[in-house]
C-alpha cells in the first residue's frame, strides 16, 4: 500500500452496529482502524444516530444510510440509499433487506450505473464481483450470530480499481 500516493482513497466501512449509544469498543475501532481513512461509510442499522458522532469527533467525513432496525429519527435523518463518487468510481450504499441468500441480486436493482455497492444487513463479510459490480459487506463489529467473526472493513480505491479488506475484531 502506497500511503504517500495522494490519489489513493481509503474508506472505512462499517454496518450493523446495533448500539443504543457509542461505547469504548466503537471508539477503539475508530482510533485503531479508521484513523487514516479519507471517509467513513456506515451501511445502516446504527440504532443510535450518536454512533456517527464517534467518527465526526475524529474530523472524518461520514456517509450513512438507514437500516431496517433504525427508528423514525434515523429514517428521517438518513436516506435508504446513497450514491457517491470517489476517484471516478460510482459507489452505491444501501443496508439491504430480507434473507441473506440472494441479497446481492435484490439490492442491485436499487442502483443504476454503479461500479460498487456497499451493503450490510446480513452481518456476513463479503467482498467480490457479481454481475460486474464490486460488492462489499463489512460484516458487523458487534454481532457474530450469523457468522464466526465480528468485523469492519476498508476499501482502497486507486486508479479505477477497488480493493476491499475485512478487519476481524
Amino acid at each position: 500500500m502506497h500511503h504517500c500516493d495522494e490519489t489513493m482513497k481509503r474508506i472505512g466501512i462499517l454496518s450493523d452496529t446495533h448500539m443504543n449509544k457509542p461505547d469504548a469498543f466503537l471508539e477503539e475501532i475508530a482510533s485503531r482502524h479508521f484513523s487514516d481513512v479519507d471517509l467513513i461509510i456506515h451501511a445502516g442499522d446504527l440504532v443510535s444516530i450518536e454512533v456517527l458522532d464517534v467518527f465526526r469527533e475524529m474530523d472524518k467525513d461520514v456517509v450513512a444510510v438507514c437500516g431496517n432496525m433504525d427508528g423514525n429519527d434515523i429514517r428521517q435523518a438518513l436516506p435508504m440509499t446513497r450514491t457517491i463518487e470517489i476517484e471516478g468510481m460510482r459507489i452505491g450504499i444501501i443496508h439491504g433487506w430480507g434473507a441473506p441468500n440472494g441479497i446481492r441480486q435484490r439490492i442491485i436493482n436499487s442502483f443504476r450505473d454503479v461500479d460498487s455497492i456497499i451493503y450490510g444487513h446480513t452481518h456476513e463479510c463479503f467482498c467480490g464481483y457479481e454481475s460486474g459490480i464490486h460488492f462489499f459487506n463489512p460484516g458487523s463489529p458487534v454481532d457474530s450470530r450469523f457468522t464466526s467473526r465480528r468485523s469492519v472493513g476498508i476499501i482502497a480505491i486507486h486508479e479505477h480499481t477497488i480493493k476491499g479488506e475485512h478487519i476481524a475484531l
